[in-house]
């Protein structure tokens, strides 16, 4: 871990990163593709230390309220926010601005901060983002193996449903071959709807994506843990950046089904719409 101070904090579409890489140890993880440009090692997590400051200079100056989303490249609760507390501070500053709040994770840790989410979510909104990739819990020790398992997750969506803290699942990747598979796609979704959740999001047709930097991490932990798999990609998909599953429509075709039967959002665009929307009654004018 090394602290830096930022420049800035909020991209255009009001989102946040207040760390740089990940400890979470999941195979497949797309934020470690060279494209991104880190010029650290990936488990040498970068800190913003003065993220809360600068969080607060930016939407004391921002004259409509809007959404603030974290977690889209690196989870904001890992195992060390538990003594920084720098996740628990940007969520102060929105709730002190009155500004709306979506975040991602996969970690449990989020509900250390449900007093929060829950003040905010009174007065704008907030919506928790949770990634659900496999129903089987050893497997999950091997795909994402620092992290709070698939069950664990289930039952911290359970506790924010029964918040009242609206969520979204998203079920991705699928892992050609791993865990794309009809028990596991059902037990995904039994977990979903019985945590009452508001949209279950998809990628593509079905599968993964791979790049250069995450491929080769992939690879590693196929030989560890599923050895001559790395052999079946290279043969099946070569240099490839969307890996489909070859039950991927089929398994699709389930979520769709299930989730229409549910009234369970699953079309992306929806979803994505009611991540991002504050009511018009939050939209006021800021006053500072």
């Amino acid at each position: 871990m090394h602290f830096v101070k930022a420049k800035g904090i909020l991209s255009q579409n009001n989102g946040m990163n207040i760390y740089r890489g990940c400890t979470h140890g999941c195979i497949y993880c797309d934020s470690r593709s060279d494209c991104y440009q880190m010029n650290h090692d990936f488990e040498d997590i970068e800190v913003k230390e003065n993220a809360a400051q600068l969080l607060e200079v930016a939407l004391r100056s921002k004259r409509n309220k809007c959404m603030i989303g974290t977690g889209a490249m690196c989870d904001p609760y890992m195992h060390f926010e538990k003594n920084l507390g720098l996740m628990r501070k940007c969520l102060e500053i929105i709730d002190k601005y009155e500004f709306g709040v979506t975040l991602q994770t996969k970690s449990d840790l989020v509900l250390r901060d449900l007093d929060l989410l829950k003040r905010i979510n009174e007065h704008s909104k907030c919506v928790v983002q949770m990634t659900l990739t496999t129903y089987d819990e050893k497997l999950c020790r091997v795909i994402e193996p620092n992290v709070c398992t698939t069950k664990r997750r289930y039952e911290t969506l359970k506790e924010l449903e029964e918040a009242g803290i609206p969520t979204v699942v998203w079920f991705t990747p699928m892992l050609p071959y791993i865990n794309d598979t009809e028990q596991n796609v059902r037990g995904i979704l039994e977990y979903c709807f019985d945590a009452n959740v508001k949209g279950i999001l998809t990628f593509g047709g079905g599968g993964m994506t791979l790049r250069s930097g995450d491929r080769e991490h992939y690879y590693k932990a196929l030989d560890r843990h599923f050895p001559g798999l790395k052999e079946r990609y290279i043969r099946e998909y070569g240099l490839n950046y969307e890996v489909p599953s070859p039950n991927g429509k089929y398994l699709l075709d389930i979520i769709k089904k299930e989730c229409i039967k549910h009234k369970v959002m699953y079309k992306q665009d929806e979803i994505f719409a009611y991540i991002s929307h504050l009511p018009k009654k939050f939209e006021q004018v800021s006053m500072f």
